[in-house]
């Protein structure tokens, strides 16, 4: 490519952008040094499996594993406390979530990555028909009502863990979520957020 100059000569385009060209260069070259530090430096997975218990926002049976030095995957089995229909309520799910996980220092690592819930969804509560409402009973006794749904969802997945020396790992993680609790005719759409403790034994 050509350009004309002050002057009026043409001279190529090339010399134009030729500090420009070095710096982008020498940056490109530096990061692609960094990203290569970091991958040789971090190569190892922290184990290869781990089971024992999420506590929190999810209580739950789980199990990770590292099929790639940085790629993990992780399943919780077991009850998330949500809020549903303006009601705080239980729900009994499963959980994948996938992660990049490397050593920042030590036996401490960092994690981020997502996933998903499906499951089932329960509340109960009492409930006080109003005046004028058609129910076979005394219109002014409360009554036990009970709600079934599914429920699923996606979810972001942040957070840290600390492999001891000893086959024993600790692990807290942020789950910020889009829910989705449905029935055959009706559905409750919310954002909601999760904090968690994790114990695991390595293996």
């Amino acid at each position: 490519m050509l350009c004309v100059g002050d002057d009026g000569n043409i001279i190529p385009y090339y010399f134009i952008n030729e500090d420009f060209m070095k710096k982008n260069s020498i940056l490109t070259i530096v990061f692609l040094l960094l990203v290569g530090f970091v991958f040789q430096s971090h190569a190892q997975a922290p184990y290869k499996h781990s089971i024992g218990v999420t506590l929190g926002t999810t209580q739950a049976v789980s199990y990770k594993t590292f099929p790639t030095d940085h790629f993990a995957i992780q399943l919780d089995l077991g009850t998330n406390y949500c809020w549903v229909y303006g009601i705080h309520t239980w729900a009994f799910e499963l959980a994948p979530n996938f992660m990049y996980e490397g050593r920042l220092a030590g036996g401490l690592y960092g994690f981020v990555g997502g996933g998903g819930s499906i499951g089932y969804n329960w509340q109960t509560y009492w409930w006080i028909p109003r005046e004028g409402q058609n129910v076979p009973w005394d219109n002014t006794a409360p009554y036990l009502v009970s709600k079934h749904n599914g429920k699923a969802g996606l979810n972001g997945f942040f957070g840290l863990e600390y492999k001891f020396n000893i086959p024993l790992t600790l692990q807290f993680d942020f789950r910020p979520g889009y829910r989705c609790v449905f029935t055959r005719y009706f559905s409750d759409h919310i954002f909601d957020w999760g904090l968690n403790f994790g114990v695991r034994y390595t293996f």
